[in-house]
Formats: structure tokens, C-alpha cells, sequence
């Protein structure tokens, strides 16, 4: 049984709701008949996530830009492919979106036979923000440092287990890279979604991961977990990692992989409704509150037009599909 909701509860309900339905008309007027109801934005991975997390905040942004709820759904599952295909197939008029996320770029090589057509299937909307991954351990890990991990590896092959948010995302091709750089043999888990493979990390079932910064940070501020080697080319400028060297730098020579956040919708959905959507969301990205947290978490906002988004996926496409392919990284 759901417990009562109390009366300061349902005052600041009743509030929020009329603070919405005013909101509604400025929306008409600034930006025509869209949004005239809620809008969905799926996010292909389980709720507790760094992704997860991003997609709220920018929901509740856009929710104020627009004038109209911003819902997020979760469809976690076949490393995003679940989701994202939901939002390939969903009407072209800007209601459903989709965060996209390294994984988007990526799948297109390690699965050649994706339901939809990941270059023709979607239209960018805007790049949310940059990121780098993070190798973490628990506390308890006796790994305290990159190369602790790599003796240790190369000691006890395939006896050294890391997490993943789900087949062919960011954590599970930064394992593959450092694997192939490294010429170690450590055992891929891969969850569906990050708040699953962070809590069994926590528990020890698993030994590393490497995590997006944004589903780590709080853990890494309290304590419970450490942090060896950030992904990227150069350290993160944010505080709480700007101590913690690069894997490049720890050992690993050319180690680079990048997380990123973006928004898409189905293609052939109207210019218009996608300038609409991609103002809404620079805006929340722009916010006080949502630069707050993402300069906790590691993010790099970066705001762009849909061309600037397109562009940068693209690059990833083949900058991801020459690792893949040379790697010999098979999800089969």
C-alpha cells in the first residue's frame, strides 16, 4: 500500500501543476503549436545511471524552457539498441527523444544487424556535454594504481573482472582498448545500465570499471570508491579529478576514449520542432544548476547546432570502427 502523501505534499503538487499549465501558453506564443503536451525522452539504459542522471536534469530544463513535462523513460537493454530502436520507430513530430550516448556511435560496428539504420534512422538535435570515463575500484581494491592493475592482469589472465553499463557502451569499449593496449585478458560483465554494475562493484562481485565520470562522482567523493587513470588525452579540470592521471600517462600510450551525451529524434522530424527542441535543451544545459552538477561530475558542456552534433558522431563512427576492427572486438 502507497503511504498518504502529506498536506505540504500535495500543496507543492498542486503548485508545480499550476505553475506548468501557466507556462503552456508563453510556449505557444514564443514557439508556436509545439509543444502542446508532454514530451518523452527515453533513455536506453535502467535508471541510477550517469546517462540516467543527465537525462533528468536536462528533462526538468527543457520541462521550464518548454512549457510542457519532459518524462523520462527507461528501456534498458541490448546495449542500447532496445531504446534507441523505440525512438527510430516512434512518429517524426519531436514528442520522443532519445540520449544518445558513446554507445549510438559505436553499435553500427559491432552490430551489423541493427534494426534501424543508425545514419538514416535519427536526426541530431544537439551535443549535451563531454566526459571522460573513469578506471575505479572499491576502496578495499588492492589496486592503487593503473599499472597495479596491468601486473596484475598479466599475472592472472582472465582472472580480473570489470563492469559495464551494457554491451558496446563507453565502459565496455574503454576495457576492450585498454585491453588491446595493454595485451591483457580481462573478463567484460556487462550490466544493463550503470547503477547495476556500480553496485556490484561496491559489493566486490566485480573488480574494476571503467565508469562515466557523472555515475561515479558522489561515490568517489565519499570514499567508496578510487579512482586510477581518467580516459582521456589530457586530466580532467574538474576538481574532484584533476589529481587523477591519465591512463596514457599511467603507462599506456595512445589510450584515449571519450564519453559524450546527446539528444536525437526520429528523422523527418520538421526543422522548426528541432531548432525548438535544440534551443530548450542549450538552455538547460546553460543553467546555473545543471553547470553546478556537471562541473562535479567531470562534464564538459558543449552545446552546439544539430549540424556541429552530426558532425562530431560522425567522426566517432570511424574513429571507433577502425578500433573495433582492429581490436577484434566481437559482441557474438
Amino acid at each position: 500500500m502507497q503511504p498518504f502523501a502529506s498536506r505540504a505534499a500535495l500543496s507543492a503538487a498542486a503548485a508545480l501543476a499550476a505553475f506548468s499549465m501557466l507556462m503552456v501558453p508563453a510556449a505557444h506564443a514564443a514557439g508556436g503549436a509545439f509543444p502542446d503536451k508532454p514530451l518523452r525522452l527515453v533513455v536506453p539504459f535502467s535508471p541510477g545511471g550517469g546517462t540516467d542522471l543527465i537525462a533528468r536534469a536536462v528533462g526538468i530544463g527543457m520541462a521550464q524552457e518548454l512549457g510542457q513535462p519532459v518524462v523520462v523513460d527507461n528501456k534498458p537493454g541490448g546495449g542500447t539498441i532496445i531504446g534507441t530502436d523505440n525512438v527510430a520507430k516512434a512518429a517524426p513530430d519531436g514528442y520522443t527523444l532519445v540520449i544518445a550516448t558513446f554507445a549510438h556511435a559505436v553499435n553500427p560496428s559491432l552490430q551489423p544487424k541493427l534494426p534501424y539504420d543508425t545514419d538514416k534512422a535519427f536526426a541530431p538535435v544537439v551535443m549535451l556535454g563531454r566526459s571522460p570515463n573513469v578506471l575505479v575500484v572499491r576502496t578495499e581494491s588492492p589496486y592503487k594504481t593503473v599499472q597495479d592493475v596491468i601486473q596484475a592482469a598479466r599475472a592472472q589472465p582472465g582472472k580480473i573482472s570489470y563492469a559495464s553499463q551494457g554491451p558496446g557502451t563507453s565502459a565496455h569499449l574503454a576495457g576492450e582498448l585498454f585491453k588491446s593496449l595493454t595485451r591483457t585478458d580481462l573478463t567484460h560483465i556487462p550490466y544493463k545500465g550503470a547503477g547495476p554494475a556500480i553496485t556490484d562493484l561496491l559489493g566486490g562481485q566485480v573488480d574494476l570499471m571503467f565508469a562515466t565520470a557523472s555515475a561515479v562522482g558522489n561515490l568517489l567523493e565519499s570514499g567508496k570508491l578510487r579512482a586510477l587513470g581518467v580516459t582521456t588525452a589530457q586530466r580532467s579540470t574538474s576538481a574532484d579529478l584533476a589529481r587523477v592521471p591519465t591512463i596514457a600517462e599511467s603507462g599506456v600510450p595512445g589510450y584515449v576514449a571519450e564519453s559524450w551525451y546527446g539528444l536525437f529524434v526520429p528523422a523527418g522530424t520538421p526543422a522548426p520542432v528541432i531548432a525548438r527542441l535544440n534551443a530548450a535543451a542549450t538552455h538547460a544545459v546553460k543553467s546555473d544548476a545543471f553547470r553546478k552538477r556537471a562541473e562535479s561530475e567531470g562534464l564538459t558542456i558543449a552545446p552546439g547546432t544539430p549540424e556541429d552534433f552530426a558532425r562530431y558522431v560522425r567522426a566517432e563512427e570511424g574513429r571507433w570502427s577502425k578500433v573495433v576492427k582492429d581490436a577484434h572486438i566481437s559482441l557474438n
